[in-house]
């Protein structure tokens, strides 16, 4: 009992017992599971997963006939595209960064803005969104009906409905399949179930730092974050490369004068992952975004040896990455709308 009592006061930041550091985290935080959460009202069957996977990686849901879902949320990347923001039809830059879709079925919406409650209401926007896929739901069911491997695979994955080709049952398809988009297993998942030996001593260190300087105040939960809102800037406001003023976050969504700037706390599972950050993509060094959210959102200068701490834990929210093979995708026919390539104009969305 003496030696952590004298470990806890040489290194702070370091809990002075170590069962009381794996208390503390599994109450703020959750391991991710082996399997997917139930949907509301759409069931995982194998016939669903397997056309969602499907329209998930198939380009043709987009006018252009050149973005698919994984275009902007690659699985072979942690679920992101890794540039700043993403381009879309008629290489039209998108607002805002990208989030990654791995684990995002755990998060209170989707969006950083929230705007889109589940995955499935997710789905939509981007195929419908003039700067990413630019295309119709009419145009899309059209496309879908045109060729017979989809009119099958639709209507095994929706035996009960007269028409299971439709824009909606799309949207519930691509939402089962990102469901299983999980990363369990990280070293931390292992550190909440009890094996004090899954994290170093730094790694520890960089724990506690997390929790004690009051990051853990918003990056809570089984995704480490994606479960509330909070304004960028409660201390000090970014620069305008941070913080567009033209950007206002969740006030689009509520039109509510408090949500101005506010934005969903951006889960850190696999950060480490997952560059640029920030809903402007603009930081590409983890160093730098934990220092800058020390300042705006803390109030605190962290030594470089406490965002290094920081650092390093993150590290152990990096879970195994789900094994994705590429689909075989049915062959167009002379019914299939043919690609489409002028610019569409702009419309405003963003993720």
């Amino acid at each position: 009992m003496i030696r952590l009592l004298l470990i806890g006061l040489l290194v702070p930041g370091i809990a002075w017992a170590a069962d009381d550091l794996v208390q503390r985290a599994q109450g703020l935080f959750k391991p991710i599971p082996e399997q997917p959460p139930a949907l509301k009202g759409n069931a995982i069957t194998p016939e669903r997963l397997e056309l969602g996977k499907m329209l998930y990686f198939d380009p043709r849901l987009s006018r252009s006939w050149l973005i698919s879902c994984n275009t902007c949320h690659n699985v072979g990347t942690a679920g992101v595209d890794m540039v700043e923001t993403s381009i879309g039809h008629g290489w039209q830059r998108g607002p805002r960064n990208s989030p990654t879709v791995l684990n995002a079925v755990f998060n209170i919406a989707q969006f950083w803005d929230g705007r889109a409650a589940d995955l499935k209401e997710q789905a939509k926007g981007p195929i419908q969104a003039g700067v990413e896929m630019s295309n119709s739901p009419e145009r899309v069911v059209a496309t879908l009906q045109s060729m017979p491997g989809y009119v099958a695979a639709f209507e095994k994955a929706f035996p009960k409905e007269a028409e299971p080709v439709s824009f909606d049952n799309m949207a519930r398809a691509i939402e089962a399949f990102e469901a299983t988009l999980l990363t369990p297993n990280a070293p931390f998942d292992k550190f909440l179930r009890g094996e004090q030996k899954a994290l170093s001593a730094e790694e520890k260190r960089g724990l506690a730092l997390f929790m004690d300087k009051g990051c853990a105040a918003c990056h809570n939960g089984i995704n480490v974050g994606g479960n509330g809102y909070y304004p960028f800037g409660v201390v000090e406001k970014p620069g305008a490369e941070l913080l567009p003023p033209e950007d206002e976050g969740r006030f689009k969504v509520t039109q509510t004068a408090t949500d101005k700037y506010v934005f969903r706390a951006p889960p850190l599972r696999n950060v480490v992952l997952t560059p640029p950050y920030f809903h402007t993509g603009q930081v590409w060094d983890l160093r730098q975004a934990v220092a800058i959210m020390g300042t705006t959102q803390l109030g605190s200068d962290l030594s470089d040896a406490e965002v290094d701490a920081i650092v390093t834990f993150f590290g152990t929210l990096t879970g195994s990455q789900p094994q994705v093979e590429y689909p075989l995708l049915p062959p167009i026919t002379d019914k299939t709308p043919l690609p489409e390539y002028e610019v569409a104009a702009e419309a405003e969305t963003g993720h």
